[in-house]
């Protein structure tokens, strides 16, 4: 089996391996790998198929990862939860309470344990559907 044919098929395993982890870093050096198996079907040294699927694999692996961060979702928002009033309806023994809020009834927690327990607190925060609360309202 000729050398290039070696280093396409190595190509092809990791391009293909590229589709369980999808983030495009296997395909640049599979590409990087090709291109090794091009300079060894022109007739390169192996020490040249090598240089050239090092530097492309360097270089590609570079582009890919400025595309993924320039592709990136931008922050999320703060909740439009956050900074609402809140009435407290109950005050359970482990600290929690239950809050009236938007017609229904929630879990919730004080912030920080420094947060005194009133009536009207404010919503800081989630933590899965439970309101973090404080007795400001917070900057948004």
């Amino acid at each position: 089996m000729s050398v290039h044919w070696m280093w396409w098929i190595a190509a092809m395993l990791l391009v293909g391996a590229e589709l369980l982890t999808g983030t495009f870093y296997q395909v640049a050096i599979g590409i990087a790998v090709a291109l090794g198996g091009v300079a060894a079907w022109l007739g390169a040294s192996v020490a040249v198929q090598f240089s050239v699927a090092g530097v492309l694999g360097v270089a590609l692996t570079i582009l890919a990862h400025r595309w993924r961060i320039g592709r990136a979702s931008p922050p999320q928002q703060p909740g439009l939860d956050i900074g609402q009033s809140v009435r407290v309806a109950s005050w359970n023994d482990d600290g929690r309470a239950r809050v009236s809020y938007r017609g229904s009834t929630w879990d919730a927690e004080l912030a920080n344990p420094d947060v005194p327990r009133a009536e009207t607190l404010y919503i800081v925060g989630t933590r899965g559907s439970v309101l973090l609360l404080s007795d400001h309202r917070p900057a948004v």
